[in-house]
């Protein structure tokens, strides 16, 4: 089945290769790219693949034997065997990681396999990740486990189908292999099952891989493994945008300054489109460091990343972001700030000057334009692009927060909102609304706080008395957020439930009505009223996804492929398929998995009682305790 792949491995030839052939950790001077060799795993099987990506490599569904095109599957893509053409490299790239220069990061749990010639003569890179050690390990080993692997498949899949641009997992495969890993860094460590995902791309080359220049770092001391070797980033930048951007090569073929502010400009306003795309769809990435940044802007390298239940600004998905570096409503200007240390790495062949100057210029304004039309086609406006509208969104965003509103769930009501809808059918609507808003008990889980009093009266006495001191261990911002959990988990304790939905249907109230004003105007506009609604209802119907990737669905997924049942991870998988379509329901979905004679181990059927809600449902309350690292 896999004999059919086409390699044509054109980065190889086309950057520099490290040759000594030593996989041991150790610093990569010279090179972009360093020779390895996949480790193997015992017993590789496939938990799931996705046909929409593989068909990029020009794969079919197999014909015939399903077992063995998935046993083919495991064998090839978990390392153990390599395909005909292959030639697997780790890449070498540094990264500013949570605002410090780190100096070598580079490939130190994935390889680079070779590039694929999809049918339409297309060139896509392959890359197993968890394959083992490499020169840029460090201390680690190389490997990534089912929990972190079924994640990064899911989502890799869910953002495509969501139309937002990213990198794609064409298999997850687990082993009998086993790591340990300390999840949540609290001395509890486990053994974990060794898994490896297929990932598929034009490219994985990314900022930080023009930061392998950098000299040493004035805060940190750190410097890159290539300094003083302008000669490579000559190479790289002729092979990125010769490659990737062909078209801005062709019309700069003679300058190579004015070449280079093009290929800048572009992966700014590429950039800026991305995280207006990941605002939209309230998907926090979780670690925005330089390396975690693509350099053709895909959505890159998923880890600790969340989609948003409840709406909050300022959520933070990754559980080890003490500071809320990267967090929602953070991650437009940390964008930014990494797109001005890639400007730096570009120096000397483009100006810092020139790509400044592009950055002010572009990006806020880029950003601000594609979120806008975006939020329109999510609140239906097709017809007229009012000033006024920028308001309306975030007097909606802020209802969702006043509320603790589910951010994708009312969105997706909005389009069953009438603009000639009657009291009673607007209470009905409010009802509807409310559903989907946090319960007392959701936000007293939400608010409830995270300091030991006696710990927070010594860092209040602590920033009165020695400031100092105080900034080394702890941020203002941190202890008010404090604070004001405190005092809204007291006032929690005397709301009644019957308090609370009155107070968020007055709220939802309000704003509807000015929704509705604003859409009378587009029906003034349209003329003929049915026709509008009709093109209204559909436009909003697909950018309000139905389905995402909620912490909780991938949490149940999980849970039973550590038991040994793949079938939730393929259901779910079917389900972001189709994100925009009322599709199956959840016991159709269970009942097509019955069918399969997909079998489930006692351990997996008592996590399946937990798990008896749609895919679209708000999370349920145990869903709050889960922590992604």
């Amino acid at each position: 089945w896999l004999g059919a792949l086409r390699f044509d491995n054109l980065a190889l030839r086309s950057l520099p290769v490290d040759a000594s052939g030593d996989g041991a950790p150790r610093a990569v001077p010279g090179a972009c790219f360093c020779r390895v060799r996949p480790s193997p795993v015992q017993n590789p099987r496939l938990v799931a693949m996705s046909l929409p990506a593989l068909a990029l490599l020009g794969l079919e569904a197999p014909t015939g034997d399903q077992e063995a095109a998935e046993a083919e599957a495991a064998l090839y893509f978990s390392g153990n065997r390599l395909l005909r053409g292959a030639e697997p490299a780790a890449h070498c790239y540094c990264g500013h990681q949570f605002g410090s220069f780190a100096g070598q990061l580079g490939d130190g749990a994935a390889a680079y396999l070779g590039e694929v010639l999809g049918p339409r003569g297309e060139r896509w890179e392959l890359q197993l990740k968890g394959a083992g050690i490499t020169p840029f390990s460090r201390q680690a080993d190389g490997r990534k486990v089912l929990r972190s692997s079924i994640r990064e498949f899911l989502c890799s899949e869910a953002m495509f189908h969501l139309g937002i641009p990213t990198t794609r997992a064409g298999t997850c495969v687990t082993s009998d292999s086993k790591v340990i890993r300390d999840i949540f860094y609290d001395g509890n460590p486990k053994s974990e099952r060794c898994t490896v995902v297929l990932r598929i791309a034009s490219t994985f080359l990314r900022f930080g891989s023009f930061e392998i220049f950098k000299p040493p770092d004035e805060y940190t001391g750190r410097k890159g493994p290539s300094v003083n070797r302008n000669d490579i980033r000559i190479q790289m930048l002729d092979y990125v945008i010769g490659t990737f951007y062909p078209e801005i090569q062709e019309s700069y073929s003679d300058n190579s300054i004015q070449r280079n502010a093009a290929f800048f400009k572009e992966i700014t306003k590429r950039t800026a489109r991305l995280v207006a795309e990941w605002q939209c769809v309230g998907f926090c990435h979780g670690v925005l460091n330089t390396d975690n940044m693509s350099i053709v802007g895909l959505t890159i390298d998923y880890g600790p990343f969340g989609f948003m239940d409840r709406y909050d600004p300022e959520h933070i998905c990754n559980g080890s972001d003490n500071t809320g570096r990267y967090a929602y409503n953070k991650q437009p200007e940390i964008c930014k700030w990494n797109l001005g240390k890639l400007a730096e790495a570009l120096v000397p062949e483009l100006p810092l000057e020139i790509s400044e100057l592009i950055l002010e210029e572009e990006y806020d304004a880029e950003f601000e334009k594609h979120y806008l039309q975006k939020m329109r086609k999510k609140l239906g406006l097709i017809q007229l692009d009012l000033e006024e509208d920028s308001k309306l969104v975030s007097e909606l965003l802020e209802t969702m927060h006043l509320t603790g509103g589910d951010f994708t769930n009312i969105f997706y009501l909005l389009s069953s909102f009438s603009v000639d809808s009657d009291p009673s059918e607007l209470e009905d609507f409010l009802e509807k609304l409310t559903n989907q808003c946090a319960s007392v008990e959701e936000l007293k889980v939400a608010f409830k706080p995270q300091m030991d009093p006696r710990q927070l009266s010594m860092m209040l006495m602590l920033a009165q008395s020695n400031p100092q001191l105080f900034a080394l261990i702890g941020t203002k911002a941190n202890i008010n957020k404090e604070l004001e959990r405190i005092e809204q988990f007291s006032k929690l304790q005397q709301l009644t439930a019957a308090d609370l939905l009155s107070r968020n249907k007055r709220h939802w109230k309000d704003w509807l009505e000015k929704y509705k004003v604003r859409l009378q105007k587009e029906v003034e506009s349209a003329g003929d009223a049915d026709t509008w609604n009709t093109s209204r209802v559909k436009v909003m119907n697909s950018n309000n996804p139905k389905y995402i990737l909620r912490n909780y669905i991938a949490q149940n997924a999980i849970e039973a492929a550590e038991n040994g049942d793949f079938s939730e991870v393929r259901n779910v998988l079917k389900v972001l398929e189709n994100p925009f379509k009322e599709a199956e329901d959840f016991r159709e979905v269970k009942e097509d998995a019955e069918e399969e004679g997909a079998t489930a181990t006692a351990a997996a059927c008592a996590q399946e009682t937990r798990s008896k809600l749609p895919y679209c449902s708000k999370p349920p309350l145990w869903a709050s305790e889960l922590c992604v690292t």
